[in-house]
């Protein structure tokens, strides 16, 4: 990959229910994230990072957890992700929480309108995070991004970007799910996302489940991956302020990710709720980085 790559820290943990996801991006540093990549021989800039609002910790009003700060948060990402795909650079969002993913994906499909390519959404996640402001009873908006993202929620995040819902949902597929409520499952399902849920990858396979979620790439196609570190086994990555037992083990995460790397067309990337608090010295991002390695093309296997 010859795209310089921009690592954006944006230290919140706004829209969980959990406080300690707010060290994420300094657990990232702490890890050699910019090192490892660098050995790689990609070229990377810290761009250190974003300053917004502190967390209140207040009760939900109106259905919403701390809208206002969420809205600043987002509004920050969105303009950092914005500027570096301006200056042909790969953003890398350092979270923080994953409300934060409003922001950097309506962005990057912001980039891909103006430059006609195709956006293709990878939601790495043990959660569908497709909840409402109806469907939640806390409240928290790191389980409604993707919601809001396909047009469901306040007008202050559904018009994050210059359209109006910011992705179609048929540019998403979800992997890794395993945790969704009744209410959000029946919204998905009204929505017609594409999820390959812990069941179907314990069918097929992680292999035949990437061969699926990749369908379709070209040369056209922008690429964003979300990674939530919960997508992760919590056996191996324990560091998450919401853990799913039965998630990805080491080996099907790393195909996951090399199999992404293999199309060539990664073009953004959010880090998110890795949270250095309920880790254990700071092995799940230790874990994370090992996994974007593979995701920039590092593989366990010699091929020509």
């Amino acid at each position: 990959m010859k795209t310089p790559i921009s690592l954006i820290g944006a230290p919140t943990d706004i829209g969980a229910g959990s406080r300690g996801a707010s060290m994420g991006p300094e657990a990232l540093r702490v890890a050699q994230l910019a090192a490892a990549l660098q050995a790689r021989g990609l070229e990377v800039h810290d761009l250190g990072n974003l300053n917004g609002p502190a967390n209140p910790w207040q009760p939900a009003s109106a259905g919403y957890r701390h809208l206002d700060q969420v809205t600043r948060w987002n509004q920050l990402v969105h303009a950092a992700v914005w500027g570096e795909l301006q200056q042909a650079r790969l953003p890398l969002l350092l979270g923080g929480d994953h409300c934060l993913a409003i922001g950097s994906i309506s962005a990057v499909a912001r980039h891909c309108q103006a430059q006609g390519k195709t956006l293709r959404v990878l939601w790495l996640d043990a959660h569908a995070d497709f909840n409402t402001q109806q469907l939640t009873p806390s409240g928290n908006l790191h389980g409604m991004p993707l919601a809001c993202l396909c047009g469901l929620g306040p007008p202050a995040l559904i018009g994050m970007g210059p359209q109006i819902p910011a992705i179609a949902a048929d540019c998403v597929r979800q992997i890794g799910i395993r945790s969704v409520d009744e209410g959000e499952k029946r919204l998905v399902h009204q929505h017609a996302l594409e999820v390959f849920d812990m069941r179907y990858i314990d069918e097929v396979g992680m292999r035949a489940t990437m061969q699926q979620a990749l369908a379709g790439i070209d040369g056209n196609t922008h690429i964003h991956v979300s990674f939530d570190v919960d997508f992760l086994d919590p056996d191996i990555a324990p560091g998450v302020g919401t853990t799913v037992r039965g998630g990805p083990s080491y080996r099907e995460a790393q195909l996951c990710m090399e199999m992404v790397a293999d199309t060539g067309q990664l073009g953004s990337l959010d880090i998110m709720e890795l949270n250095p608090a309920l880790d254990l010295r700071n092995r799940t991002a230790e874990l994370a980085v090992d996994l974007v390695e593979s995701l920039f093309g590092k593989s366990t296997l010699m091929r020509r």
